[in-house]
């Protein structure tokens, strides 16, 4: 087990590189920074003092990669935009926004609200589409299943922004059951957390659930499964303790692409419900064009989906095995 973590280690940490240099390419080398200046200080008033002590004041003026001019070979190296910038990101070191705030404090305050939020939609959804799914598929080919997929479709086909929008005008304003937006601190933050969770898990119900039963209907056609039945065991043991287990794989891989959500955040849900997490975070800073929030907060997802795909081969090791030795 040991030696299987580090090949994935050793995988994932030059994809990570990888990540940082296009990252980096993507805001400096295509975008330049007096491209930032300019949008920042406005392409038809701006003028070439003002970009340069723009750039002089973020420590944009350095040059990208090799500082020929500093006096020692460490700092030739240090003293760039790459090292400041991008390369200080791997031990946490993200900057100060445009603002003055540091980002690396403003994430550790905002984590812990798109977690409350995420964490407790991810879960409840991933355990209801599941059952939901494992129910349509046990009653496959009746009307039953037929109105359930039709049901599915229909709320896949509806945006997000009508639950959103939907839910603070039924639930908020009308019925009064819960705040409308806004967040409170310690165990005053739940009657703010209800109505954003179970939107969210409305909103994803039908596309997971559709997901899933595709793919309980394909391990229920497979050779073992009618071996299980052949050798008189229920239907609902066959059910759970063999077509269960055997979906596990294809659903942690589609698991992965949720862990970074659970830092980061829905992006719509906080906005609309102006909760204080990283989700409004990134939305603001794009909106502000505050280029340092937004290069910390693409650095992050990739670092969280990256470990989301390690938890998710280690997870495969215990649903098979077998994985271990490839």
């Amino acid at each position: 087990m040991t030696a299987y973590l580090l090949r994935r280690l050793l995988y994932a940490f030059p994809i990570l590189i990888g990540v940082n240099l296009v990252t980096f390419a993507l805001f400096f080398v295509v975008n330049t920074p007096d491209d930032m200046a300019r949008m920042q200080l406005g392409i038809k008033h701006v003028t070439p003092e003002a970009i340069a002590l723009w750039k002089t004041e973020r420590g944009y003026d350095r040059p990208l990669f090799w500082n020929s001019a500093a006096p020692t070979l460490a700092t030739r190296v240090s003293d760039t935009i790459f090292f400041q910038k991008s390369a200080r990101m791997f031990v946490g070191d993200f900057g100060a926004a445009e603002d003055g705030r540091d980002i690396r404090r403003e994430i550790a305050a905002r984590a812990l609200p798109s977690l409350a939020i995420a964490l407790p939609t991810f879960l409840l959804g991933l355990g209801l589409s599941i059952t939901l799914a494992l129910f349509l598929t046990f009653f496959r080919g009746t009307r039953l299943d037929f109105w359930g997929v039709a049901l599915c479709v229909a709320m896949m086909s509806v945006s997000s922004l009508f639950y959103i929008i939907g839910g603070q005008y039924l639930v908020a304003k009308l019925w009064r059951l819960t705040p409308i937006s806004g967040f409170g601190d310690g165990m005053d933050a739940w009657r703010f957390l209800i109505l954003p969770v179970v939107i969210g898990v409305i909103g994803g119900l039908g596309a997971s659930t559709r997901w899933y039963r595709a793919i309980f209907l394909e391990e229920a056609g497979r050779d073992y499964v009618r071996t299980a039945r052949a050798r008189g065991l229920s239907e609902a043991r066959v059910f759970f303790r063999h077509i269960l287990k055997n979906a596990m794989i294809p659903i942690l891989t589609g698991v992965v692409a949720i862990i970074p959500l659970l830092f980061l955040g829905a992006l719509l849900t906080e906005s609309f419900f102006g909760i204080p997490g990283l989700g409004s975070y990134t939305i603001d800073a794009i909106q502000a064009q505050d280029f340092a929030v937004v290069r910390a907060m693409v650095f992050i997802g990739a670092a969280l989906y990256i470990v989301g795909l390690i938890l998710t081969d280690l997870s495969y090791t215990l649903v098979d095995p077998r994985i271990r030795l490839s």
